[in-house]
C-alpha cells in the first residue's frame, strides 16, 4: 500500500493537535505521559512537534486519556474549530 502525501491542511492540523497536546502535558515528564499512553517518548515528541501529523486514532485516544483531554476536544483542534482547553475540562 502506497501512502498518499499529506496535504498542507493535514500538516497544519497535525501542528495544531501537537500544540494542544504539548499544552495539556504542561510540566509533566514526556516519558511519563508516553508510558501512560502506551507509546514511546520519541513518538510523543514527533506528535507534539508536528513531525507525525496524522497519528493513529488509538494513539490519540490513549493520549487524551493520559492527559485528561476529551477526544472531542482533540478532534475539534485537528479540524481547526477548537475551543480553549478550559472550556471542555
Amino acid at each position: 500500500m502506497v501512502r498518499q502525501p499529506l496535504t498542507p491542511e493535514q500538516i497544519e492540523a497535525g501542528r495544531r493537535l501537537g500544540s494542544l497536546l504539548r499544552q495539556a502535558r504542561a510540566g509533566r515528564d514526556p516519558a511519563e505521559v508516553a508510558h501512560a499512553a502506551g507509546i514511546s517518548p520519541e513518538t510523543l515528541r514527533k506528535i507534539e512537534t508536528g513531525r507525525l501529523p496524522s497519528p493513529g486514532f488509538g494513539t490519540i485516544v490513549c493520549l487524551g486519556e493520559a492527559l485528561n483531554v476529551p477526544v472531542e476536544k482533540l478532534a475539534a483542534t485537528w479540524r481547526g474549530n477548537d475551543l480553549p482547553l478550559e472550556a471542555v475540562s
